[in-house]
């Protein structure tokens, strides 16, 4: 029986956070290329007001449609780079090319332990997937 103290809750503190042209499109996309979660969607017609979504091993991103009363209204759509561990990454290149993402760096096996590759969404947006974690750290 699993009890209350048996469970850990990991709260995610950073999410990056994209514009797009066509945010549904966008996360048709993401969901099929890369194997995002669609936690939630709002919005009516073509406009998403806010949608978040998950990556599997925790986290996600936030994204959206360009709108005028944003305070990301300044920025191009479609731009940001944004970088995701994975512990598969040579089936999620495989499933990212076979969505159409653009390739724009192919599977390397970085001098620092990492195996990855980066590619393009449709709208620009640069994503890297590669098995690196970061380092550990002292908790604040």
């Amino acid at each position: 029986m699993t009890t209350e103290a048996d469970t850990t809750m990991t709260v995610t503190h950073v999410w990056p956070t994209l514009t797009y042209a066509n945010a549904r499109a966008a996360i048709a996309f993401l969901v099929d290329a890369f194997g995002f979660a669609p936690t939630v969607v709002y919005g009516e017609g073509d406009r998403v007001d806010h949608a978040q979504l998950d990556w599997p091993a925790g986290g996600g991103v936030m994204l959206g449609s360009r709108r005028e009363d944003s305070v990301l209204a300044d920025l191009p759509t479609g731009v940001g780079s944004v970088y995701i561990v994975t512990d598969r990454p040579d089936a999620l290149h495989d499933r990212a090319v076979a969505a159409g993402a653009t390739i724009v760096k192919g599977l390397t096996d970085e001098d620092y332990g990492s195996r990855g590759f980066t590619c393009r969404d449709p709208e620009g947006v640069l994503w890297s997937f590669g098995t690196y974690a970061g380092e550990p750290g002292a908790a604040p």
